[in-house]
């Protein structure tokens, strides 16, 4: 499967993070191994899994030889959920292919730092235009941000 199929799914996926997550924005990821989808997951209600949580939480172990799609840049603080790159270099991803950076001024290329000062390789810009006009209302952060209809 291609990488951009998978971020594609990863895309596909992030629709059903809607209405829960907001006022987060709508994240999916997916894990893959040896090309093949092994988990996906996608941002839940304020206080709960993160995308990129969601899908870890699914796998048991160490995940070096995992590669990980997530439409936006993990977070790289603890809010009201722990840091998601924190947890992506703790569970020893293999890879991570990121869509777009968090123009959050307190996350923008943070969690990108952390993934690589962890020794994670990182990969920014897949399908980068689809997944802006997915987000745009959060990057621009708009007042009534998502209308577009749930499900995956």
């Amino acid at each position: 499967m291609s990488k951009t199929r998978i971020m594609q799914e990863a895309l596909r996926c992030a629709r059903q993070a809607l209405p829960d997550c907001l006022p987060n924005p709508p994240v999916g990821s997916v894990l893959v191994k040896q090309d093949l989808i092994v988990a996906q997951g996608y941002t839940r209600a304020p206080g709960y899994y993160h995308a990129e949580a969601d899908v870890l939480s699914q796998v048991e172990g160490t995940l070096e030889e995992y590669e990980l799609y997530v439409i936006l840049e993990p977070c790289s603080f603890h809010g009201r959920t722990p840091s998601c790159a924190r947890a992506i270099v703790e569970r020893r991803v293999g890879k991570v292919y990121v869509g777009i950076l968090d123009p959050h001024p307190r996350n923008r290329g943070a969690g990108i730092a952390l993934l690589e000062q962890g020794g994670i390789p990182v990969e920014v810009g897949l399908l980068a235009d689809p997944i802006t006009a997915w987000l745009s209302p959060y990057l621009h952060h708009e007042p009534e941000p998502f209308t577009q209809s749930r499900g995956c």
